[in-house]
């Protein structure tokens, strides 16, 4: 089992996030601290296993202060040993942290750092309303270095509105620079209730699928020749640094999420707490849950979904999950190969892991 705590408080809300988040306001953190600390010891101990990997996401967990992390990490190791768990990562902002913060977030069990930076280029940085210039993201990997931290994963972004190619390639060299043992290349997707979702329905914004591809291939192309390992689509790694929660995803592992708006899947049932933070609070209080939905999955959806994530692995998918027709089409395309009993998207059929999902589908 795979685990997950939301925190979903941040600085200032990016335009193109789609996640539950907000500025802190006159939410007490320390309640809601105390809230997930709460629902964590009520829902692991009626589960009955203890989770192999922990993961802080947001939001911006790194903007807690070093009293409320204290708090969280000194509350969750009551509930479980954070040193044996495979993985412990931490959601990082560069403008979040300092030398001694990174030393604490070692101290408290973190394992792995994921550093939200996007990009090297300050117009794009400003395109996507990030807090912090390039100066402070390379800063904030020597950082995490000097604070030991084992692992440090980048987030880098591309095809945004005003990317050039030569932006995107001096960004991908300046991350390669800075020797990080693990690197997220996302494609833009414009998704609703964001302010670029807006921008792209007034024709502010624009999606282009060659620029897409070309810019998906420029990071393949970089990275590859920087000896990191492609093993899913959107993520590279130095060999031995493959992120263990995040292939616990893929691979279909149940996962707990606790937090305003964390989604669970716990033996083939979907559930989701209240995204609204003061709400979630009150009901861990008053319910010792906030789970305001609940889904069998049947196992036509969890076939669906196993393509949809298995595609995107170096592993591919079984070929008993999918339909020998589409199949055929996607090996005389180029598009995919058969490795084994599985089928494996090519570097042609890569970028189109989308699309190919929901014809195999």
């Amino acid at each position: 089992m795979l685990l997950y705590l939301h925190i979903p408080f941040c600085h200032r809300v990016c335009p193109y996030c789609s996640f539950y988040k907000h500025t802190p306001g006159d939410t007490s953190i320390g309640a809601f601290t105390d809230a997930l600390l709460e629902e964590a010891r009520g829902r692991i101990a009626a589960l009955g296993e203890k989770p192999r990997t922990l993961y802080l996401g947001g939001g911006t967990p790194s903007m807690l202060s070093p009293t409320h992390l204290r708090k969280l990490f000194g509350g969750l190791g009551e509930i479980l040993d954070l040193h044996s768990l495979d993985e412990v990562t931490l959601e990082a902002n560069p403008a979040t942290f300092d030398v001694a913060k990174a030393r604490l977030f070692r101290d408290l069990g973190v394992t792995r750092v994921s550093l939200g930076i996007q990009s090297f280029t300050p117009h794009v940085l400003q395109t996507l309303g990030r807090e912090h210039d390039p100066a402070q993201a390379a800063e904030a990997v020597k950082v995490l270095r000097e604070a030991g931290m084992p692992v440090v994963n980048i987030d880098l972004m591309f095809s945004i509105p005003g990317l050039s190619n030569d932006d995107w390639r001096q960004t991908l060299e300046t991350a390669i620079s800075l020797k990080p043992d693990h690197i997220s290349a996302y494609n833009l997707t414009y998704e609703e209730d964001t302010a670029f979702f807006e921008g792209l329905q007034r024709g502010d914004m624009d999606a282009d699928e060659d620029r897409d591809a070309t810019q998906f291939f420029l990071a393949n192309d970089l990275l590859g020749a920087a000896g990191y390992e492609h093993y899913e689509t959107s993520n590279y790694s130095q060999p031995g640094f493959r992120s263990s929660h995040n292939r616990g995803y893929w691979r279909g592992e149940d996962y707990l999420g606790l937090g305003p708006s964390a989604v669970s899947t716990l033996g083939g049932v979907r559930t989701q707490n209240l995204a609204d933070t003061a709400g979630y609070v009150r009901m861990i209080g008053t319910l010792g849950n906030a789970i305001v939905e609940s889904e069998s999955l049947d196992l036509e959806q969890r076939r669906l979904e196993r393509i949809a994530l298995m595609l995107r692995t170096e592993e591919g998918v079984p070929l008993s999950l999918v339909d020998g027709g589409a199949v055929s089409r996607l090996l005389e395309q180029g598009f995919a190969e058969i490795r084994g009993d599985a089928l494996v998207l090519t570097r042609e059929g890569s970028p189109l892991v989308d699309p190919i999902a929901a014809e195999l589908a």
